[in-house]
């Protein structure tokens, strides 16, 4: 059964786009399932006032269905051998534009770290939703930029491909705010968003050379921004802070960057990479 695995024409090291779209739905079929089990158990113990009213919310709504499936994800790449090739060096070099998204991405985390009113929250809720951010960038990331990736570039896709349908994955993994809300105007513009900042963290993966750096800007991206709004998926409106009215660009910053990207991503794995002069 190893073999069937883990060989080189075992299932998984054949790839495909179809594979990172059943790794895709899988976990997220696994996650809101033990979301619900989540509820059934601990319900009872959530605090009136929304996710963020208490730490004890953070952790029963948030923290542990996310991290629960953080564990999960990493168990089945342990167990198909890719867990430390997943974390290991990048295949493809990157490019020294690549460096926009790593600014992109990284100065709204900045501000918001800077704009964020930490006395309005109750005892622990800083610390747990700046935890469970850890945990959704380790998460999303190894399904995502680690084994749709990893599946995409064992199909042989170009790199523009694996980065088109891996942030497509991405972006398919957030149609879950649409359950209880409905499919709405707001997101379609998160759909958008999230298609975008997954390109931005297939380029941080690239330049850097790694996907670790890519968990690390995710999972500084959500809490700051939950932080941030008092919400989940929440703009900031009509707001007199500075730092975090600079700080809401970031989203048609990061769209637009990614717009741009698309139009810039080379390479394949297996190719000489080009000499620095035709470099994009």
């Amino acid at each position: 059964m190893a073999d069937f695995w883990q060989s080189k024409d075992g299932f998984w090291n054949r790839g495909g786009w179809w594979k990172a779209l059943l790794v895709t739905v899988a976990y997220l079929a696994v996650y809101l399932g033990i979301g619900q089990l989540v509820g059934l158990w601990l319900g009872h113990l959530i605090d009136e006032g929304g996710v963020f009213a208490s730490a004890r919310n953070v952790a029963i709504e948030l923290l542990l269905p996310i991290g629960a499936g953080a564990v999960i994800i990493a168990a089945f790449l342990v167990a198909i051998g890719w867990l430390k090739p997943v974390l290991g060096r990048q295949p493809v070099r990157g490019r020294p534009w690549m460096w926009i998204a790593v600014a992109v991405v990284a100065y709204p985390i900045i501000l918001r770290l800077i704009g964020v009113d930490y006395g309005g929250f109750a005892d622990g809720v800083v610390v747990v939703a700046l935890i469970t951010g850890l945990f959704i960038g380790i998460a999303e990331e190894l399904v995502t930029r680690g084994a749709g990736v990893a599946l995409l570039r064992k199909a042989g896709h170009r790199e523009i491909t694996v980065a088109v349908i891996s942030s497509a994955l991405f972006a398919l993994m957030h149609l879950v705010n649409a359950i209880g809300t409905g499919f709405s105007l707001t997101i379609v513009v998160l759909l958008v968003y999230t298609f975008f900042f997954g390109i931005c963290m297939y380029l941080i993966m690239r330049v850097t050379g790694s996907i670790v750096w890519a968990i690390i800007a995710h999972g500084l991206t959500d809490p700051t921004l939950f932080l941030s709004t008092g919400g989940i998926d929440t703009a900031v409106e009509g707001t007199q802070n500075i730092w975090l009215t600079v700080a809401s660009t970031g989203n048609w910053a990061v769209i637009l960057f990614g717009l741009v990207a698309l139009f810039l991503i080379r390479g394949r794995i297996g190719e000489p990479a080009p000499v620095a002069a035709a470099a994009p």
